[in-house]
């Protein structure tokens, strides 16, 4: 399993828990652990873009 897949799985479990809590507190904390995943898969997707788009330019550069 890849970082970025285990990072959108925990989003979708904390959302999957927000809807089924009856408490509101335990709903708001379940949401703000799902933005907390998203957040983290999105700056490992930017990152991944990032680091192949220099190794990119590295290999264009070696030609």
């Amino acid at each position: 399993m890849s970082t970025l897949q285990f990072y959108a799985e925990r989003a979708a479990e904390c959302r999957r828990d927000a809807d089924a809590a009856s408490l509101e507190n335990v709903k708001k904390r379940n949401l703000e652990a799902a933005i907390a995943w998203e957040a983290m898969a999105d700056r490992l997707e930017r990152t991944n873009a990032h680091r192949d788009a220099n190794e990119a330019a590295r290999e264009a550069r070696a030609v």
